[in-house]
């Protein structure tokens, strides 16, 4: 699947986000991710219709750009994925060589 970040609003401090062709299991690691910045000031997500809607993202920061919390967001969240496909392939190659 291919998620896309559309935006719909942005101001200096804020910025409104649309997530297309979005998953939960991205959805969620993403906001838990740009909470942890210490630039934001605050997050949320809010979907109209479960089913017919996309859902929107509203960052505000204290200091900085919103963009730019969002894409240090997405890059530390890659790292983690990274690091856990990683840690898989060297865990599936031990069992390997272990049988």
């Amino acid at each position: 699947m291919n998620c896309q970040l559309r935006v719909i609003n942005k101001e200096k401090n804020s910025i409104t986000l649309e997530m297309l062709n979005y998953d939960n299991t991205i959805l969620r690691p993403l906001i838990d991710e740009i909470l942890k910045d210490d630039q934001v000031e605050e997050t949320r997500y809010y979907i109209k219709h479960p089913i017919i809607d996309n859902p929107e993202i509203y960052i505000r920061v204290k200091t900085g750009k919103p963009q730019a919390a969002v894409k240090r967001s997405i890059r530390r969240l890659s790292k983690v994925f990274e690091t856990l496909e990683t840690d898989l392939i060297k865990e599936i190659k031990r069992l390997e060589e272990s049988n």
